[in-house]
C-alpha cells in the first residue's frame, strides 16, 4: 500500500500505525493473497480471529461497567446486538473501509468492497492490528470510539427497560412468587400527583418514585435489580 493510503486510513480509525506491515496484513483479503505467489503475503484471517476475541471483550467489559445489574443473559443478549456481522460492516462503512481492502480480482467484479461479511472480517482484523501493534489499551479506545454512536442509542433504550418485568422473570424463576407492589404515599395536586411505591420481594425491599403509579413501580424494580447483583435471594 502507499504511505498515503496509509496515512489516510490511520486518520480515519484514530490510530498511528508503528509497524506498517501489521496494517497491511490485516487489510489483505484471501483472495488477494491467492492471486499473488509470495510467501511474505499472508491473508488477514488470523487477525480476524483474534480482532473477535479482543472486541467481544472490550464490548463486554463496557456492559459490564455501563450496567453492573443486568444479568448475564441480558448482557450476553446485548453484546450479540452490538457484534454482529450487520454492526461491524456499517461501522466499517462509516471508515470508507471497503477503499483500502485488498481484495483478488474475482472479488472485485463482484463488489467485494460492499460485501457485510468482508467488511465485518475486516474490521475485526484491523482491531487486532491496533492491538498487536499498540497494545490492549489503545484497541479498547479504538472500539469504545467507533462503538460510541450504538452504545448510546443502547444507553437511551435502557431508560425505557422494563424493569418491572425483569424482575417478575427472576423472581419466579428462582421461587416461583410475583414480587408485591404497595402505595406508600400520593402526593401533590390530582393533575401532577407523585406517587412513593413499596416493591417487596423475599428478603429485597426498595422504594421507588415517580409521576405515575408505574413509573414509581420500575423505580423500585430498577432499585431492586442493582441490589441483586450482589445478593442472593
Amino acid at each position: 500500500m502507499k504511505q498515503a493510503d496509509i496515512s489516510i486510513f490511520e486518520q480515519k480509525i484514530f490510530y498511528k500505525f508503528n509497524n506498517i506491515s501489521i496494517i497491511e496484513e490485516a487489510l489483505n483479503h484471501s483472495s488477494f493473497v491467492n492471486e499473488h505467489d509470495d510467501a511474505n503475503i499472508h491473508d488477514n484471517e488470523r487477525f480476524e480471529f483474534l480482532g473477535d476475541a479482543v472486541l467481544n471483550l472490550v464490548i463486554g467489559d463496557i456492559l459490564m461497567q455501563r450496567y453492573p445489574h443486568l444479568t448475564e443473559g441480558d448482557l450476553s443478549r446485548m453484546r450479540a446486538g452490538l457484534v454482529n456481522e450487520s454492526q461491524l460492516a456499517d461501522i466499517a462503512r462509516v471508515i470508507d473501509l471497503g477503499s483500502f481492502v485488498r481484495l483478488g480480482r474475482g472479488e472485485i467484479q463482484t463488489n467485494g468492497c460492499k460485501k457485510n461479511s468482508i467488511l465485518a472480517d475486516t474490521f475485526e482484523a484491523v482491531i487486532a492490528a491496533v492491538y498487536i501493534d499498540g497494545n490492549f489499551d489503545e484497541a479498547f479506545k479504538m472500539i469504545e470510539n467507533h462503538f460510541s454512536d450504538l452504545l448510546n442509542s443502547i444507553a437511551a433504550a435502557m431508560d425505557h427497560y422494563d424493569y418491572k418485568s425483569r424482575i417478575q422473570e427472576l423472581v419466579q424463576e428462582t421461587h416461583k412468587i410475583t414480587p408485591q407492589y404497595k402505595v406508600l404515599q400520593e402526593s401533590g395536586p390530582d393533575h401532577d400527583k407523585t406517587f412513593k411505591i413499596q416493591l417487596k420481594m423475599c428478603k429485597v425491599k426498595t422504594e421507588g418514585i415517580g409521576k405515575s403509579k408505574k413509573m414509581a413501580e420500575q423505580d423500585a424494580a430498577k432499585k431492586a435489580l442493582k441490589i441483586l447483583e450482589n445478593k442472593k435471594l
